[in-house]
């Protein structure tokens, strides 16, 4: 048999096991053949656990179908559709996504959006907009120009005045 024939073979995932260094997929591939502990490759700085169902593409390096590793999934089920030219986009089948569109303009939607920063949260832009409340944990807002009062619910503190 010609062993570049053998080389790339679409499949569909199985199992996962992402406890590893590199993470290893079970893929049953075309012809009923079944593949475990495949070595799942993924781009430097990206990662993802993909959903049993999803699509994969692997490869037998030298057309040995003992060794072969998984070089791409994808997942129709659930991929954004009808991007603009030159958009980008992560996403996962709950429906959160991160939307990077054209004009320069980033979309993020979820149901909690949680910022851990050690040290500080910088925002350099004339206006910040909300279309709900803002509550602080700590027991005082300092405001550069402006004026604010300003008392934690439950606090013994008096008014702060800012500016």
């Amino acid at each position: 048999m010609n062993p570049m024939r053998n080389f790339l073979a679409r499949g569909v995932v199985a199992l996962v096991d992402a406890g590893r260094k590199l993470q290893g997929l079970q893929m049953r591939l075309t012809a009923d053949e079944v593949k475990d502990g495949m070595e799942h490759f993924e781009p430097y700085g990206f990662t993802s656990n993909p959903l049993a169902g999803a699509e994969g593409l692997a490869a037998f390096l030298g057309g040995d179908r003992s060794h072969g590793v998984v070089i791409c999934v994808s997942d129709r089920r659930f991929r954004l559709q009808a991007l603009k030219s030159g958009e980008v986009a992560l996403y996962t089948d709950e429906g959160d996504r991160l939307h990077f569109k054209r004009g320069r303009v980033i979309e993020v939607e979820t149901l909690t959006l949680k910022v851990k920063a050690g040290e500080a949260v910088e925002f350099d832009t004339p206006v910040i907009r909300t279309t709900g409340r803002i509550e602080s944990l700590g027991d005082q807002i300092a405001v550069g120009v402006s004026t604010s009062l300003h008392v934690h619910e439950g606090s013994d503190k008096k008014p702060v005045k800012g500016g």
